[in-house]
């Protein structure tokens, strides 16, 4: 069947679906941004791409369909586990996308998922307060 048939079928009564103020989201796993759209759904393409936090809080885990198993959904897809410091992370996912010949439009949503993964993963720096010497009369 094709991705635009099935996108016609699930467009409008998917499990998936969040509307609120006006907006419709998906929650679907491989959408990267998240929106009730064609171009990031991750059920009806080939060939798609999702990003994750990893299991044990450090790095992200790169989700990959393969476009050979479409009739085996349980072995169509390939988890990479990426566990480097932001910028080779985020070097890897690119070369992953780019020599995989996955969807160039999804490129720059991944690399940006990816990112505030890892932001999230940073520790938070509690600044301490300034306080003023009180003056005594």
């Amino acid at each position: 069947m094709s991705s635009h048939l099935q996108w016609m079928i699930i467009r409008n009564c998917s499990s998936f679906l969040i509307k609120r103020n006006g907006q419709t989201y998906s929650t679907e796993p491989n959408n990267l941004k998240s929106r009730n759209s064609f171009r990031f759904n991750g059920l009806v393409h080939k060939k798609t791409v999702g990003v994750q936090p990893a299991a044990d809080g450090k790095g992200v885990v790169v989700v990959l369909k393969k476009r050979a198993g479409q009739h085996k959904p349980a072995s169509s897809y390939v988890k990479v586990t990426i566990n480097k410091n932001s910028r080779a992370t985020l070097n890897s996912l690119r070369h992953i996308i780019r020599k995989n010949n996955y969807r160039r439009d999804l490129r720059m949503a991944a690399l940006r998922r990816a990112s505030a993964i890892l932001k999230s993963q940073k520790p938070v720096v509690v600044k301490k307060k300034r306080t003023r010497a009180v003056k005594t009369a």
